[in-house]
Parts: structure tokens; sequence; C-alpha cells
């Protein structure tokens, strides 16, 4: 293993291309790529370790060109096993601050232009973890239509998609894009079962980017009653005579306290403690009701009572809840209501271990130690599950910046378009991430199932890598203009470049070449 540094550019390379040193375009397989997530796809098979994944992404492209142009020429896609994968690692630059402050950048705001990498060099690790801890989110444009979404004027997902991926590219506060995305992924809901007739999934967007950075009590008591989780998980349909169990289960399970921390009698008890929710009513969805022949007159005036226009959370209904004797759940019996729920999972002890080794697969390290999960699951408990100090232990924690924890992490394909699209400075070509997004597994609103999308290793396959290395290409060839490259391997791959990837951008000649390198390479797919 070496830590390559460019001498510089100096050799001419030819490559198999486009007139104008247009980026080659890798075609795609025959096979179409399984939804990662997807029962018999990526969620379920064994995952990959740290270079197997390097070496699949470095083989992924199948063109003569794309070969030539990584320096790859000869070597074939592996296996998911990564038998005959040309494995590269590099030796962590992390004992620098600049490697350090990128590296927290990359996780944490989806890459840094030259200019945010500048500030925050300027002013330090230590001072830019606070200024990303403590910018209040800044709140993207309203969408159009967005609260009068109904049955006659329905969101449109994909101009949803590209409003938040928009802001991914333009807020000024990208850190709570991130941590957006992350609860997204988390708290799940999808357009499918949610449906579109509804203005929920536009309004837990905007809850889950307000509650990002609160305390986790506050955050589950605007989970449970959120408009599209209480359709997602059928809790709007549950009442003491009749629970549903769906959400009882997957919050203890997904959300909070992991599998295996609880019994079957907690689940049907938990469900009876938090029934009596139904969804809200705006007047624009009773105004499309009236034109719906399936709605009776009776049902049309009942509904007429539930409309609340400017609530965004669901409503209380004490006639459906449970009112009875005291039970027992998890351990202690009481008259359990919503927020005794949530007050009895916070007490246990598999909470704040199962949260946090969450956050720090996604952030961090990926299969962290017992050790380090254990101390930072103390402190979060102690400080009253507040969510920033969870964020500011694990950034200034020194596994954060060990070297085993360098390049750890696979970006989500999001997270790649989004670095992409900022780095070249094609903001204005969200759509084609959109475009992108479905080959690469990650559609917003849209998760696989409950358990939400998969995570680092899961992300990469002969499939995906392909679409990523198209996506780079598309890009390319849609700008009549790219930055200067010379400096692109600096800015946003620390300088420290396997062999290929080294030997690649010194034979480049053109700032698409050298940028196309950059982008397609297996070292920026980590972060």
């Amino acid at each position: 293993m070496a830590r390559c540094v460019l001498p510089g550019f100096n050799a001419v390379m030819a490559i198999d291309s486009d007139a104008g040193g247009r980026p080659p375009t890798v075609p795609e397989t025959t096979t179409p790529p399984a939804a990662p997530g997807a029962t018999s796809g990526a969620r379920r098979r064994r995952g990959l370790n740290r270079r197997e994944v390097l070496g699949l992404a470095a083989a992924g492209g199948i063109s003569v060109a794309t070969l030539r142009l990584l320096g790859l020429a000869g070597i074939r896609i592996p296996g998911l096993s990564g038998q005959g994968a040309n494995r590269t690692d590099w030796i962590s630059p992390l004992g620098s601050q600049s490697a350090r402050v990128a590296q927290l950048l990359r996780r944490t705001t989806f890459g840094a232009s030259a200019t945010d990498l500048e500030q925050a060099m300027s002013d330090g690790y230590a001072r830019t973890v606070e200024r990303l801890l403590e910018q209040p989110p800044a709140a993207p444009p309203p969408f159009p239509g967005g609260d009068l979404a109904s049955r006659t004027a329905p969101l449109n997902l994909a101009k949803l998609q590209k409003w938040w991926v928009d802001h991914m590219l333009t807020s000024p506060t990208p850190f709570a894009e991130r941590m957006t995305l992350f609860w997204h992924g988390h708290f799940t809901s999808d357009y499918r079962k949610v449906g579109l007739q509804y203005p929920f999934l536009y309004w837990q967007n905007q809850t889950w980017r307000e509650h990002s950075l609160g305390d986790l009590k506050s955050f589950l008591l605007a989970v449970t009653p959120d408009p599209a989780m209480l359709r997602y998980l059928d809790l709007g349909q549950s009442s003491a005579k009749s629970p549903n169990e769906n959400y009882s289960r997957e919050f203890m399970e997904l959300f909070t306290m992991g599998a295996g921390t609880f019994t079957e009698q907690d689940v049907r008890n938990g469900a009876m403690a938090l029934s009596g929710w139904r969804e809200p009513r705006t007047q624009a969805m009773i105004e499309a009701d009236k034109l719906n022949p399936n709605v009776t007159p009776a049902q049309l005036k009942l509904l007429e009572k539930q409309v609340g226009e400017t609530s965004k959370t669901g409503t209380f209904d004490k006639a459906r809840a449970y009112t009875g004797a005291a039970f027992p759940f998890l351990g202690k019996t009481d008259v359990f209501n919503a927020e005794k729920v949530i007050d009895q999972i916070l007490a246990q002890k598999a909470t704040a271990p199962h949260i946090v080794t969450t956050v720090l697969a996604h952030f961090a390290i990926n299969n962290p130690s017992p050790n380090y999960v254990a101390r930072l699951a103390g402190r979060f408990r102690a400080g009253r599950y507040d969510i920033k100090s969870l964020l500011r232990d694990v950034f200034t924690s020194p596994e954060f910046v060990a070297p085993e924890a360098y390049r750890s992490l696979v970006k989500s394909p999001i997270e790649f378009m989004v670095h992409s699209l900022r780095a070249i400075g094609g903001t204005q070509f969200s759509g084609l991430a959109l475009a992108g997004s479905n080959g690469m597994g990650q559609n917003l609103f849209d998760m696989p199932d409950v358990g939400g999308w998969p995570i680092n290793e899961s992300w990469i396959s002969s499939n995906t890598v392909l679409a990523r290395v198209n996506f780079v290409s598309g890009l390319l060839g849609g700008m009549k203009s790219v930055p200067p490259g010379n400096d692109a391997h600096v800015t946003h791959l620390d300088n420290v470049l396997s062999p290929a990837t080294a030997q690649a951008l010194n034979q480049a000649t053109t700032d698409q070449q050298r940028w196309f390198t950059v982008l397609a390479s297996p070292e920026f797919q980590l972060k």
C-alpha cells in the first residue's frame, strides 16, 4: 500500500471517446439492477468488505475506453465475492488537519467545493464542527401546491424529489439536509403506501428537518403522529378495539431498540397504548372528497368535522383510544399512552446503543467496536438523548479520525451525485441525478421496505457502478464548460490515490478527462 502523490500532468493519453474529449459512456449490462433492499437483493446478501468494494468499483467499467481511462485494462468484473478484483488501499492521511476537515465535510455536507474547503481549513477542525452543529437549518422554499395536495391535485413525485435535491445543492446549511436524508432513511415511509393525494410526504420532510438535531424524545413524539407515518405503518387505522401492531413492532425493532429487545406481548400492549390517532384532513382534501362518488354524504359529513387546515400532524381521538386498566409494557405496569410508551422505550438499555450504532455506520465507521458504542451511548443517554451532542461526540472522537476510519464508508447514490454536482458546479443538473437514482437504487420518498435503504458496501455492484460512471459521463457531456481540473484530486480525493487513478490523471490532457477520472474513481465513491 502506498500514498500516491501526482508528480504532474505531462503525459498524453489516447482514449476511445466522443469528439471533443467527451468521456466515454459505459454500456449497461443486460441484467436489470435489483433494487437495494429487495428481499432477494443487496439487503439479504453477504456484505462485502472494504477491499472487495474498492476492487469491484474499480473493475466495474467494462468498456475499453473506461478501462483505459481508469488504468484497469484487462481486469474482469469480479463476482460479489471479489475474486479477481483489483484490491487497492491507502495509507490514511488523517494525521493532518486538512485531511480531517475534508473527511468531515465529505460525511456531513455532501462534499466540499474548493471555497467551502478553504473556509473550513481557515476555521480549523473544531470550529468547523461547531459551525455545522450550531447553524439553524435553512428551510427550503415552499413546494408549489404542497399544502394543497388532494385527490384532484396530487403531489408530483418527480417535482417533489427535484425540489429536495435542489435544496441539497443550494442550501447554506447542507449538514441539515444530510441529517434530513439520514432520518428520511431511518424513520421510513414511501409514496406507494402513503399516496400522493395528500400533503403528508411533503410535511414529513419538513418535520424531519425541524427535529434532525433536537432531542430524541421530542423527535419520537413527532414521528408517532406524523401523517405519513400514520398511513405507512397503519397507526392511523388503529383503535383500542382493533389495535394494529405494525407501528408498535417497527417502532421498537427498527426505529429505537433493535431486534430481540422486546416480546410479542410488548408489541400487542404497545399497539393498544398507541391507539387513538387518525390522519388530519385539510380543506383541499375535503373539497376533493366532495367530487369523489365513492364518498357517501355521511362519510363526508364526518370528514368535514375533522378539517384542520393548519395541522401538519395527526389528531388524537379519545373515543378511539385505550382507556382501560393498567397493563405491562417493557417491564413496567401503567396505563400507557404514546408519551409514556416513548418514555419507557428511552428507559431501556438497548435504545441508546441502537441509535448510536446506526449513526456511526452512516457518519463514522461501520461495525464500530463495542467499547466505542458503549462510550457514546452512555453519554447520549446521560445527556437526555440530545442528538446534537451525540454528533459532536462522534465528530470529535478519536475513532472518527483514526486510520481505519479513512474511506471506510461508501457514499449512497444521492450523496455521490450531489457531491459530483457540487464539485463540478453543475447544480442545474439535479434532473440528471433523479434520472440516475433508479439505476443506483436510491429513490427519494420510495424506500425498498420499512428497514430503509441499505448502506455502505450494499450500494456497490457491477450494475450500480456502471450507473455511477454513466452519471458522470452524462453530467460532463452536458456541461458547456467545466472548472479547471488540475486540483480536483486534491480538493476531492485528498491527493491520496491508487496507482491506477494516479496514472490516469497523469495521462489526462483535458479538464473533462481529469474530472471524469476523479468523479468516476473508486476513491470518490468513498467517504
